[in-house]
């Protein structure tokens, strides 16, 4: 079974650090994008960092110079490190990629999918 699993959220004072990893298993014949989104309470999902296909790395404007995305593709896992955390950043946070797995069937092949984890809360609070 393919799927993302995460690990690292906790709860943390204001100015701290936290490190999310997130790694995919199961029979996986590639990874494309791969990155972090977050959902406070009452608000959408959002992007925070995120690969793209071509490799290049993205951030959300509020979290610039403060956190570090970073990817093992021979582990097929991406870490998020968070720094000077702040309240804000509190949320639960999923990991999401790209995966090529194999299709069974009367379209059998190799295709990619959107995977998501099942989330790990990050909670920023004195």
């Amino acid at each position: 079974q393919v799927q993302l699993v995460e690990s690292g959220g906790g709860l943390v004072q204001p100015g701290g650090s936290l490190r999310l990893s997130c790694a995919a298993s199961g029979s996986i014949f590639g990874v494309a994008a791969m990155g972090w989104y977050r959902q406070a309470p009452g608000k959408q999902r959002e992007l925070v960092a995120a690969f793209t296909s071509g490799g290049s790395a993205n951030y959300a404007d509020s979290v610039k110079g403060r956190f570090t995305i970073s990817r093992d593709n021979a582990k097929n896992t991406v870490s998020l490190q968070m720094d000077s955390l702040k309240p804000e950043a509190s949320a639960v946070y999923y990991c999401n990629a790209a995966l090529e797995v194999e299709r069974l069937g009367p379209s059998s092949g190799r295709y990619y999918y959107d995977y998501w984890g099942q989330g790990t809360q990050v909670t920023v609070s004195s």
